[in-house]
């Protein structure tokens, strides 16, 4: 069995399995448009994870298409995300979307904050 590589958009990845289960979610809730990746401040390591769908970039977004699925990032949050790869990860006791990012010097227990 060969692993599955990311696919790359320069500044960021998202996974085949990430990309598959956006495509899924976005049928199911009959979404248009993309899905918005930023970083807001707050949460219990200093900064949080933004990740909700929206119908369209805003002007200066950074858009990312991956496989037919567009992914927004603005400037300030692409600052802390470059390099970040969005994994899709499930298990026996768990599954969800899983952040891999080099910028975070330390991130909390439950994933969803980080400290640059």
């Amino acid at each position: 069995m060969t692993a599955e590589l990311p696919q790359v958009a320069a500044e960021i990845e998202v996974t085949p399995k990430a990309v598959d289960r956006i495509r899924k979610t976005f049928e199911k809730m009959g979404v248009q448009g993309g899905l918005r990746l930023g970083v807001l401040g707050g949460g219990c390591s200093g900064l949080s994870y933004q990740f909700k769908f929206d119908t369209a970039p805003r002007t200066k977004d950074k858009v990312f298409d991956f496989d037919g699925v567009q992914v927004f990032v603005d400037p300030k949050s692409l600052l802390y995300l470059r390099g970040m790869t969005l994994d899709y990860k499930e298990s026996l006791m768990q599954s969800g979307f899983v952040f891999e990012n080099p910028n975070a010097k330390k991130s909390c227990g439950c994933g969803t904050s980080f400290t640059a």
